[in-house]
């Protein structure tokens, strides 16, 4: 299952794609996205082809050569996985559960034809979490060919230990897991009392990481494979942010000084672990730094989705401007006060920290702003704002989520469109009954 690009691999020419420009789309853009969907019924979602496969190009050529596996909770649609995998430049998916891995892996246009040699078709599949699932693991484990197709990600000898006891004793039953190991990727100074970034794992020295490879070792149900590392505190903030200046500069300054450490911490810890056993592949990196990330001299893939949407989150970043791919649309319901509108719907927030950049953006027509007071609404939200006057009951807003795939749990389909047709309706993970997380 190597996903390395080999040595004498070509660099993906600069000159190829050039850099996603200007947001938001131009006026002219929601009047093709009006005309293709004029009768459709809110709310739906749409996703802008053109701009989805200019984003895709785009990551592709900031990732240097080397290849993206796909962060299939960033698209969760088995149609567009299928459909960006198949572009140059993106190998393998990044799943967020063991029972989608599964589920994935057994579609033939997602994970590949179906041969039992994982690397040869395609059929690659990272669990970028760890699973506490035993129902899952039995199944896995059950499976000749998906067990040839999934790793698993572990961070502690209890993961061992939780597998092995959920899929018995190696032996002709089942073939052996395949696991991953997750190194934290955390800056952290003065001796641990300041830490910047996530709470992933406790794997943070490369001594540490050693060691748990040899419990892997150790065991034998289980094939360690390769190392996964990623660093949220770069790849997932923006670093070009509104507000304070101060705060900007305080951001960019924990990012260099983060990727500095990364990078030679990042080297250590594969040296350590090969020396127990060889690797795979070495994953790192997100949308917001392909760039370091690749850079790196030991990690031979990137992991990454969201930039194929472009949501709202990914609007403030200096060094890359992605185009909006996905919108959802929303119906004027109440014309509560001047300069205010209701639209029917919204509560679309998006995971994380709460805050306002939590919010569903509202994009078409230009000038509308939700209520600090009500936010986003369970059934209906309030925005106001110049171009509420022009708006009448039945009337449209565009919105943007925040993030990237959460959009698709919120519909059933999402309507293709290119220019001014719908050229596709596809279903989300939600249209084809699907709820992991």
């Amino acid at each position: 299952m190597p996903s390395a690009a080999p040595d004498d691999a070509p660099a993906v020419p600069a000159r190829a794609v050039p850099a996603p420009a200007a947001r938001p789309v131009s006026p002219a853009g929601f009047t093709d996205l009006e005309k293709a969907t004029a009768g459709l019924q809110p709310p739906f979602a749409v996703v802008d082809l053109a701009a989805l496969r200019a984003n895709a190009a785009h990551m592709v050529r900031r990732s240097g050569g080397k290849p993206i596996r796909l962060a299939s909770k960033s698209l969760r649609c088995r149609a567009l996985i299928g459909d960006v995998l198949r572009l140059p430049g993106f190998s393998g998916i990044l799943a967020f559960t063991l029972p989608e891995a599964l589920w994935l892996a057994e579609d033939k246009d997602v994970a590949g034809p179906g041969t039992l040699d994982p690397g040869t078709d395609g059929a690659d599949i990272l669990v970028a979490y760890p699973t506490a699932d035993a129902t899952a693991l039995r199944r896995l484990a059950a499976d000749e060919r998906a067990a040839a197709r999934v790793t698993v990600m572990v961070d502690s000898v209890a993961h061992l230990d939780l597998i092995t006891d959920a899929i018995g004793p190696s032996g002709p039953a089942h073939p052996r897991i395949r696991v991953c190991l997750d190194l934290d990727a955390s800056l952290r100074l003065f001796g641990g009392r300041v830490h910047l970034g996530m709470r992933r794992s406790p794997l943070h020295a490369p001594e540490q990481a050693a060691a748990l490879a040899r419990a892997v070792l150790a065991r034998p149900a289980l094939k360690l494979v390769g190392v996964m590392a990623y660093e949220g505190q770069i790849a997932g903030v923006g670093d070009d942010q509104p507000g304070s200046g101060a705060m900007r500069t305080a951001v960019r300054l924990v990012q260099r000084v983060s990727a500095r450490e990364l990078r030679a911490r990042r080297a250590a810890a594969i040296r350590a672990v090969r020396v127990v056993a060889p690797l795979e592949f070495v994953n790192g990196g997100g949308t917001g730094s392909l760039e370091s990330t690749s850079a790196e001299p030991a990690v031979t893939e990137l992991g990454a989705g969201s930039g194929v949407y472009a949501p709202a989150l990914f609007d403030h970043y200096r060094g890359f401007r992605p185009l909006p791919a996905a919108y959802f649309a929303l119906s004027v319901v109440r014309r509560p006060a001047p300069r205010h509108v209701t639209v029917l719907g919204g509560g679309w927030v998006a995971s994380g920290a709460p805050g306002a950049d939590r919010l569903p953006l509202p994009v078409h027509p230009p000038g509308l702003r939700m209520l600090p007071a009500e936010g986003a609404g369970e059934v209906q939200t309030p925005l106001t704002g110049p171009a509420a006057d022009g708006l009448r009951l039945g009337d449209r807003v565009w919105f943007r989520h925040a993030k990237a795939g959460e959009l698709c749990e919120r519909v059933e389909q999402l309507h293709l469109v290119e220019g001014d047709r719908i050229v596709d309706v596809v279903p989300t993970y939600r249209g084809e009954r699907q709820a992991f997380l």
